[in-house]
């Protein structure tokens, strides 16, 4: 367990910007584990991110289903990412972190049925 919440969204961050997403899956997930115990409000933001990363991993294997794999662990982050506020703790990294996830999907449009801006 990692209770260095701050310090797991800058790797989780330089991971996904580096595609590993399966590696930036875990290191979220160590600092998940505490706010899931403690039932921090933050916890369900952090596991979307979490499912977010393991939804592109799907895609990078490109095994069989993966599309159907990604589709349904992305759903996860799209349910909870209307928690990333302004007013939360690491607001920035938390909005930062979505954005990436959203800038994917766009980049993976064939699968996730996103409509480009």
């Amino acid at each position: 367990m990692n209770n260095d919440l701050e310090g797991a969204l800058k790797e989780y961050l330089r991971l996904m910007n580096e595609e590993e997403y399966f590696e930036a899956h875990e290191v979220l997930e160590e600092a998940w584990h505490p706010l899931r115990l403690n039932k921090h409000p933050l916890r369900n933001l952090a596991k979307g991110l979490i499912n977010g990363a393991i939804a592109f991993e799907h895609l990078k294997r490109d095994r069989q289903n993966a599309h159907d794999k990604a589709r349904k662990v992305i759903a996860s982050f799209d349910r909870h990412k209307q928690l990333c506020t302004d007013e939360i703790e690491h607001a920035q990294l938390f909005t930062t972190a979505c954005k990436k996830i959203e800038q994917l999907k766009i980049q993976h449009k064939e699968v996730f049925d996103v409509l480009v801006p």
